[in-house]
C-alpha cells in the first residue's frame, strides 16, 4: 500500500486540492490493485479479506499522505449489499465493483431538514407497479459525481402508519447512469476541503423493484449495520492522520535548529507531540477491538463508535500540533500540513458528530435516559 501512495506525492494532491478535483488516477490505482475490493469475497472477484485488512488499507493511504475520502465508501456501502442483497442483486454487481467497471461510492442518507436525526428523512420511494418511484433531497452526498451506483435510503411506507419510528424505510441501489437526466440532478459544494459532495435531487425518479435491498421496510436497520463498517475505516483513517502529523512534526522538531539547537531539545516542543502520540496509539486500540468484535460477527456499535471519536480525537490533536511545531511553516500550502489540517478536522463532525456519539454511549451502554 505505501509503495502505491508513493506514486501520489504531496505535489499531486496540492494540485486537486487548488481546483478541488477528483482524484481519479489515484482511485484508478486503488482498484486495479484490489485494494477497493478488499472486504468483496473472492467468489464475487475480490480479495475476501478481513475487517482488519481493509482498516490497515485505510490507514496506510492516509499515514503516507494521501487522502482515502475519495474512495473509502465503496468498501463500506458495498457491505449492505453484501449482506442483505439477493443472490441474484450480488451476482450482477459485485463482480464489477470488484473489476472497477462499476463505481458504488454514493451513499444517499442525510438530507437538509434532519441531519443526523435519520429516522425524520422526508424522501419517499412509493411503489408503482414494478418500479419504486422517488422524490426527495440529499444533502453531504460526496462522490456522487464520481459514482454509478447509490445506496439510497428513502421511506417506503408513511411515518403515520408504522409502530416503531425505525420501520418504514427501504434501501434502494439507484444505477445514477440510468436516473441522471430524468430526474436526478446532482449539485456539487464547496468546501473548505477537496471532498467531492453534493447535494442530490430526486424528481419522480424511477428505480426498478428489482433493485429493493432485503425486506421493504427494513433498510435502517441494514443501514445500520453498514454504518458500524464506515466508523471503523474512518476511524483507522483518522489514526493514519494522527501518524502523518506526529511523523512529520517529530522530523521538523529534530532537523530546525534555533538558538544553537533542535527545536525538539525543548519540553515546550516534544510534550506535544508525544501527547499526540500517547493518544494516537490509545485510539488505535479501540479501532483494532472494534475491528475484531466486527470480525467475528458480534454487536460492536459501542467500540465502533468510540472508535470514530476516539480517533478522530487523536487526529485532530496531531494536527493542532503539527501546526504550532511547524510555526508558521505549518500554514505554507508546500508543506501539506495545512491541507491535511483541513482534512482530518471533517471526522470529529462526520459521518457521526460527537455529540450524537456521547448521546449513543449514555443511553445505550450506560443506561442514562434518552436525552433527545
Amino acid at each position: 500500500m505505501r509503495a502505491l501512495c508513493a506514486g501520489f506525492p504531496g505535489e499531486y494532491w496540492r494540485a486537486l486540492d487548488r481546483e478541488r478535483a477528483y482524484p481519479s488516477d489515484f482511485v484508478k490505482a486503488l482498484t486495479e490493485a484490489g485494494f477497493l475490493a478488499a472486504l468483496i469475497p473472492e467468489s464475487y472477484g475480490g480479495s475476501g479479506l478481513t475487517m482488519r485488512a481493509a482498516a490497515a488499507i485505510m490507514e496506510e493511504i492516509q499515514a503516507s499522505g494521501c487522502n482515502g475520502a475519495a474512495c473509502h465508501a465503496q468498501m463500506y456501502t458495498m457491505g449492505t449489499l453484501l449482506r442483505h442483497g439477493s443472490d441474484a442483486q450480488k451476482q450482477r454487481y459485485l463482480p464489477n465493483i470488484a473489476s472497477g467497471e462499476l463505481r458504488l461510492q454514493a451513499f444517499g442518507v442525510t438530507e437538509p431538514t434532519s441531519g443526523t436525526d435519520t429516522l425524520s428523512l422526508r424522501t419517499t420511494a412509493l411503489r408503482e407497479g414494478d418500479h419504486y418511484v422517488v422524490n426527495g433531497q440529499k444533502i453531504w452526498t460526496s462522490r456522487a459525481e464520481h459514482s454509478d451506483l447509490m445506496l439510497l435510503l428513502a421511506r417506503t411506507t408513511p411515518r403515520e402508519k408504522v409502530q416503531k419510528r425505525t420501520e418504514g424505510l427501504s434501501v434502494l441501489l439507484l444505477d445514477m447512469r440510468e436516473a441522471l437526466g430524468k430526474g436526478l440532478s446532482i449539485r456539487p459544494i464547496r468546501t473548505m476541503m477537496n471532498h467531492a459532495t453534493t447535494e442530490v435531487f430526486f424528481d419522480n425518479v424511477r428505480v426498478p423493484a428489482e433493485n429493493l435491498i432485503g425486506e421493504e421496510g427494513k433498510g435502517f436497520r441494514y443501514i445500520l449495520s453498514g454504518m458500524n463498517a464506515e466508523r471503523i475505516l474512518i476511524a483507522a483513517e483518522c489514526i493514519g492522520d494522527a501518524k502523518w502529523f506526529i511523523e512529520k512534526a517529530s522530523a521538523y522538531a529534530k532537523e530546525r535548529v534555533l538558538f544553537g539547537r533542535p527545536i525538539g531539545q525543548n519540553q515546550g516542543v516534544q510534550f506535544p507531540i508525544a501527547r499526540a502520540y500517547m493518544q494516537m496509539r490509545a485510539a488505535e486500540l479501540m479501532v483494532h477491538e472494534a475491528a475484531r468484535l466486527y470480525e467475528a460477527g458480534a454487536d460492536c456499535g459501542e467500540q465502533a463508535n468510540m472508535a470514530k471519536q476516539l480517533g478522530a480525537e487523536a487526529a485532530w490533536a496531531a494536527a493542532d500540533m503539527c501546526v504550532q511545531t511547524h510555526g508558521g511553516f505549518g500554514f505554507a500550502e508546500e508543506f501539506d500540513i495545512e491541507r491535511k489540517f483541513r482534512e482530518t478536522r471533517l471526522y470529529t463532525v462526520a459521518p457521526i458528530s460527537t455529540n450524537m456519539v456521547l448521546s449513543y454511549l449514555s443511553e445505550h451502554v450506560l443506561g442514562l435516559p434518552r436525552s433527545y
